[in-house]
């Protein structure tokens, strides 16, 4: 934590911006959360449509807290929808191996997993928390 996983997001999120390229930034429980209201109004095609217009998009803090079943199914779709079609940058501080447990549902996490790794590339952060060696309370 603290290590510039939200930061690099950010930073390649503009440089996509630069390029025309459309972003969209969402934390993992904002996003489920769009996806459960629009669920609920009868719109969830329209969101994912509009959500598959979208060049790249930003999923931060995946795994920071827990997700449900049906949460893991929404963000499933997104991911399946935008596989070899779009960009999707995750931020997590979970080793695979802990996906399913985050998310709630095994099999989606070894999906979402699955789909990631097969284009992916996967940068780890490792060292002392920014936050933690620059924090004003010592």
């Amino acid at each position: 934590m603290g290590c510039g996983k939200t930061y690099l997001a950010i930073a390649l999120g503009y440089a996509a911006c630069q390029n025309n390229i459309t972003v969209k930034f969402y934390t993992a429980t904002s996003l489920i959360g769009i996806l459960r209201l629009a669920q609920e109004n009868h719109r969830l095609e329209k969101e994912l449509t509009n959500l598959g217009k979208t060049g790249l998009i930003i999923i931060d803090e995946l795994g920071y807290l827990p997700i449900d079943q049906q949460g893991a199914r929404l963000l499933y779709q997104v991911i399946a929808n935008a596989y070899e079609n779009q960009s999707i940058i995750y931020t997590s501080n979970l080793e695979f191996s802990r996906w399913g447990t985050a998310l709630g549902d095994t099999q989606m996490a070894a999906a979402i997993i699955d789909r990631t790794v097969h284009h992916g590339r996967i940068l780890r952060f490792a060292g002392t928390s920014y936050r933690v060696t620059h924090a004003t309370m010592k």
